[in-house]
């Protein structure tokens, strides 16, 4: 069984919504997020899509930045999207890293102990509006948190390159707050309070 959260969804329809309807030029989105349980593990995939008035050329790629609990060897997309060929899948090619890849002048948050996966496109030219397929990766994880997504590829109109900073879903292996630990100065009173109560203990059993 599939499973997606409702916030995902509500993050699907509205980015849908806005390729769709806004009239503001944007580049590469992630459009929806899904996960699935595999083999004890976790598969997320990513549905991008490359909108109106823009280009997808050899080189473009986009980054989903940290992203806890990566499998070694399960980056790489399912499925073309359709209208495209098949073989359009092989077209992609994916790497990690902790810090990046970013295009310049984008500032994410990330956090440069956590695996960032990147996939880069390397065929012929398209033009918007695309789905361009499913970007899988397996994880550790199933808890999700939102994180960003980067993207780089040209307008089609002018040709100008168009750098994209976005929110989108990643797990993490956080499961809560960690214990509280008490303050140095409570510890102090703890130390200063205890010998108070043997005291009273032992003069108690005098008495007796």
């Amino acid at each position: 069984m599939l499973r997606r959260t409702w916030i995902m969804s509500l993050f699907a329809v509205g980015v849908v919504a806005l390729a769709m309807n806004a009239p503001v030029r944007a580049g590469l989105i992630p459009v929806s997020v899904t996960v699935q349980p595999e083999a004890g593990n976790f598969r997320w995939t990513y549905s991008v899509t490359l909108p109106t008035d823009m280009k997808l050329q050899s080189g473009d790629y986009f980054t989903v930045y940290d992203f806890a609990g990566y499998q070694n060897g399960t980056g790489k997309v399912t499925a073309a999207a359709p209208g495209l060929d098949a073989a359009s899948a092989a077209n992609w090619s994916f790497s990690t890293a902790l810090t990046g890849q970013t295009p310049a002048g984008l500032s994410p948050t990330d956090n440069p102990a956590i695996e960032n996966l990147t996939w880069t496109y390397n065929g012929p030219t398209l033009t918007g509006q695309l789905g361009l397929g499913n970007f899988v990766a397996t994880s550790l994880f199933q808890a999700q948190v939102s994180t960003n997504f980067t993207a780089i590829n040209p307008r089609a109109s002018d040709g100008s390159i168009d750098k994209n900073l976005t929110d989108t879903f990643a797990p993490t292996g956080e499961v809560g707050p960690p214990p509280q630990v008490p303050e140095p100065a409570t510890l102090a009173l703890l130390g200063i309070g205890l010998p108070l109560v043997g005291g009273a203990r032992l003069v108690r059993r005098r008495r007796k």
